[in-house]
């Protein structure tokens, strides 16, 4: 091929469009990497969860941001203080009965979670929608949640032991303490974001 014969502002244009290309490809490949990073800075164990699940990181990502999006369109809100103390002064009187009756206490405490996540602004859809909801800013203890229903469930089949149940309450608790903090450290994240 002769070389000669081709007109340099062409070949100017074509490695200016090669170039421009090859950024472009740069700039969203790099994007989409921090935009993993800062859901799997975000979401945290939640993260691989999804991405197991999923079995991708491209398609975990997607549900993620899906799921941020969509609580983001929420009306999620703190207690007022009043309610706090009141379910405070209800989770108290809870462990208390587990004492004397641990499978009405672990019911119960299903029961209060889902009152506490409603008066928040949760939607009260299937579990796994609740999950989902509860992992945008409660990543850390979502698996808590899904860990204590489970056997909360198994106890309505008469499948749980009483170490299950004093396990049930341990994982409720950690929800419990991280939805009726002020201002706990996932939700000054979202508002930092």
């Amino acid at each position: 091929m002769d070389f000669s014969r081709i007109n340099p502002t062409y070949f100017v244009l074509a490695v200016i469009t090669v170039a421009v290309l090859i950024t472009i490809a740069v700039v969203y490949l790099r994007n989409r990497a921090a935009a993993r990073l800062r859901l799997r800075e975000r979401f945290g164990p939640e993260y691989e969860r999804t991405v197991k699940e999923q079995g991708s990181e491209r398609r975990a990502a997607a549900q993620l941001s899906e799921r941020e999006d969509r609580v983001e369109r929420l009306n999620i809100r703190e207690l007022e203080p009043a309610e706090r103390e009141r379910f405070a002064n209800q989770w108290n009187v809870l462990q208390l009965r587990f004492v004397d009756s641990p499978r009405g206490a672990v019911a119960e405490a299903d029961d209060l979670i889902m009152l506490l996540m409603q008066t928040r602004g949760y939607p009260m859809s299937d579990f796994e929608q609740r999950a989902a909801d509860i992992s945008v800013y409660h990543p850390m203890v979502v698996e808590n949640y899904r860990t204590a229903h489970a056997i909360a469930q198994r106890l309505r089949e008469g499948d749980a032991g009483t170490e299950d149940l004093r396990n049930a309450m341990i994982h409720y608790r950690a929800l419990f303490d991280e939805m009726v903090r002020v201002a706990g450290p996932t939700l000054m994240r979202r508002d930092a974001a």
